[in-house]
């Protein structure tokens, strides 16, 4: 359950141009930071990797290596990382390697890179051999298994088996599952649970520099992956040529500090706000565009989606499908489909399209629904529902999220303070408080007990050597576009790129952003301050097909091969939130 991903260079480089990503004076060098004595001594007494590279995917070559599951102990155990690259075009000009990683938490680096030629831009491809690894305990590297086998996991998760809970009765039901998956995570699930901190993932990126051969890391990072680009650049100043973050959590706001560890961690990052603030800008571009524009826009679109809500709360829609069986529809399942739909770059017609379909079936005198939209909607809520309900073999992407969330970030201490908790975050974003503020029960801190001693949290105003490309998407429902322009002013040499655009991270929704960033990670190059990009993208602007059935077609603004795979859209009922 995505996610995932900036403001002034240091004086004396040159402006927006990088050579090696090193510094080009003396005066320079001498204002950056450098990585700390602590982690040098951690990363670079463990010997570059010899990574066997063999082809596979046909388009690829993959390779695993075995890194310290402890830095602090690296001739100690391992664990073991699955790498996957795809080499650049044009080898005799390549620049280097471009590190891969897609969000998540718990989203596969290996399959981001294999889709590289998807999304990226033929001039990213012949220059660099994209590289993308498995981040320690998730994916193709070694698993983490909280539970011993899938029918102990499966008692804990049934728990838990829903978009979030609603009522007393599924909220004593759900804080119970979570601290049981919390203890599990802390027993069974060690020591692996307790060491896939990002900090530990920045450092296995580093190692894995070197084994590829490059003096400076070269990174693109979207959602959570935006925090391990991040980390890096604070733990690793000095050792970067380019870093660019699509979709941004501020670190700071993810882990915490003192003051903050008592909130539940969405009232940092404001998930929820984000995703509230997106779905009133689109139920008001509907009410002004019109009926003949807006599938939603009969009466006050605002008013009317919040009555589906109310009505939904109070009682459960029962929906008899084509087969004639029946189908109930909770107001989770339509927060949680809502959600989803925001995350697409069509984000207002598959919004607007759905809450019609779902007004339809409340009050069926109304305009009728269109059998692809119904189709489309009860899809998604039955696929989430079959996804959590999984058997062999067994799927450790339940545990993932919630090993580097909860081991990097401060939580509060009792899971049974959630449903108080969730009342605030509701008041202070509807709809969406509870769809993300209950995916980190299972982390409060008397349940989630195992700790990785070197997790990193902080200081997060290194000044680095090269700038950190920081890019905020304006309407995005899962990294607030606040975080971007809170972690640009944290980080003194970095530049901000905002996004107006839909949907979740900015990379492929406009020419605008996407040549932006190459020419960033090409040339070093970084866009003037203040660069305000329009998506390609906007709703409403065509008018609705007369065939209600084109509905659901609708909403395809752009080709696969332009947008990157990032982990998400955010499906609570599966317990593996993304960013």
């Amino acid at each position: 359950m995505q996610r995932l991903g900036r403001s002034i260079l240091v004086a004396g480089l040159i402006a927006g141009v990088l050579v090696a990503g090193a510094p080009t004076a003396a005066s320079a060098a001498a204002r950056t930071d450098t990585t700390s004595a602590r982690e040098r001594a951690r990363v670079d007494r463990v010997p570059t990797p010899k990574l066997g590279w063999y082809k596979c995917y046909d388009t690829a070559e993959c390779a695993t290596t075995l890194l310290p599951l402890d830095y602090d102990n690296p001739k100690g155990a391992k664990t073991e990382i699955a790498v996957l690259r795809v080499k650049a075009k044009d080898q005799k000009h390549k620049i280097g390697t471009l590190f891969l990683n897609p969000g998540g938490p718990g989203g596969s680096g290996t399959e981001i890179a294999l889709e590289a030629p998807l999304f990226l831009s033929p001039a990213l491809l012949d220059r660099f051999d994209i590289v993308g690894f498995d981040p320690r305990g998730i994916a193709s590297s070694t698993n983490l298994h909280c539970w011993k086998s899938v029918k102990d996991q499966t008692a804990v998760l049934s728990e838990m088996n829903v978009a979030f809970p609603w009522g007393k009765a599924e909220e004593k039901t759900y804080v119970d599952g979570a601290k049981k998956f919390g203890k599990a995570c802390s027993t069974t699930g060690k020591p692996l649970s307790g060491s896939m901190s990002t900090a530990e993932v920045v450092r296995d990126m580093d190692v894995l520099r070197r084994a590829v051969g490059d003096k400076k890391l070269s990174y693109l990072g979207f959602s959570y992956g935006t925090a391990i680009g991040q980390y890096y650049a604070n733990m690793f100043p000095d050792r970067f040529r380019a870093i660019t973050v699509d979709g941004v959590l501020d670190p700071e706001h993810w882990v915490g500090t003192k003051a903050t560890a008592g909130l539940e961690q969405d009232q940092r990052i404001k998930s929820a706000a984000g995703a509230y603030r997106a779905l009133q800008e689109i139920l008001k571009r509907c009410d002004k565009a019109g009926e003949a524009y807006c599938a939603f826009a009969a009466g006050d679109p605002v008013k009317n989606f919040d009555t589906i809500a109310r009505k939904l709360r109070a009682k459960p829609l029962v929906v008899t499908d084509e087969e004639g069986g029946s189908f109930t529809i909770t107001y989770a399942d339509f927060v949680s489909g809502i959600l989803g739909d925001l995350y697409d770059t069509g984000a207002g017609d598959w919004v607007t399209q759905d809450a019609a379909y779902i007004w339809t079936l409340l009050y069926p005198s109304s305009a009728a629904a269109s059998s692809k939209a119904k189709a489309a909607l009860t899809a998604k809520i039955r696929d989430n529902r079959q996804k959590a309900g999984r058997d062999f073999p067994y799927d450790n992407g339940f545990e993932t999220f919630a090993a580097v969330d909860c081991t990097d970030a401060l939580h509060p201490k009792d899971a049974g303070q959630w449903p108080s908790l969730m009342v605030t975050a509701d008041k202070k974003a509807p709809y969406f408080g509870r769809a993300w503020g209950w995916e980190t029960a299972q982390c409060a801190r008397d349940t989630w007990t195992v700790r990785d001693e070197d997790a990193y949290t902080g200081p997060w105003t290194r000044r680095t050597a090269a700038p950190v490309l920081i890019v905020g998407t304006r309407w995005d429902p899962a990294t607030n576009y606040d975080d971007a322009v809170s972690a640009s002013k944290r980080l003194p040499n970095s530049r901000l790129l905002s996004n107006v655009n839909w949907g979740h991270t900015s990379y492929g929704t406009s020419d605008c952003a996407t040549t932006a960033i190459d020419n960033y990670l090409l040339k070093g190059t970084l866009p003037a301050k203040g660069t305000l990009c329009q998506g390609s993208y906007q709703p409403f602007l065509t008018p609705l097909p007369t065939d209600s059935s084109a509905f659901a077609s609708r909403a395809v603004p752009v080709t696969p091969a332009d947008r990157p795979q990032v982990a998400g859209p955010p499906m609570p009922s599966t317990l593996n939130g993304t960013r």
